[in-house]
């Protein structure tokens, strides 16, 4: 079966789960948690996956990659994916997990790039611009890249309102050369 289509039933039941039980959020920020572990831990993946490793050791360690302490739902939810030996897609769940929890709370994904550090401020502005244009809540991101000389680059969903000084100077370049 396709690793795709496992790791979205267990993410959708999960989810279900977790909104029958009032937690979706907690579980949120646990399958967030755990993706980003997986992320930056690259031996996470080739531990869980190595068979010589009993289950209750894969249980410890996933349940410390979700952080803190995980709700019980969470931990239920690891000793069935470990009892169903499906520990490999575990990665794989979680990323479906943030997914459809952002599908099923309308939360669109921002990133703003700016040359500077912006004030919380303006960084506010632009969020309730993106929140005003999609009707949804936004998850921001920011991130300063002095490359861009000054201005902005916004990015949500497929729109990307690039207004750096360094796109405009390339721009004008461009047109130089032609």
């Amino acid at each position: 079966m396709d690793i795709g289509v496992i790791s979205v039933r267990y993410a959708r039941a999960l989810l279900k789960s977790a909104i029958d039980a009032g937690i979706e959020d907690a579980v949120y920020a646990e399958m967030q948690q755990l993706a980003r572990s997986y992320a930056e831990v690259q031996q996470l993946r080739l531990t869980i996956d190595n068979p010589m490793l009993p289950k209750d050791k894969k249980e410890a360690l996933l349940l410390t990659a979700v952080g803190g302490t995980p709700t019980e739902l969470t931990k239920a939810f690891v000793g069935l994916v470990l009892k169903e030996d499906r520990e490999s897609v575990m990665q794989f769940i979680a990323n479906s997990y943030v997914t459809l929890y952002r599908q099923e709370k309308n939360i669109i994904r921002g990133r703003l790039t700016t040359a500077a550090r912006v004030s919380p401020a303006t960084e506010q502005k632009m969020r309730q611009m993106v929140e005003s244009k999609t009707n949804g809540t936004v998850e921001f991101e920011t991130e300063v890249n002095p490359d861009i000389i000054g201005g902005f680059i916004l990015e949500y969903d497929t729109y990307r309102m690039d207004a750096s000084v360094k796109s405009k100077l390339n721009s004008i370049l461009n047109t130089l050369k032609k």
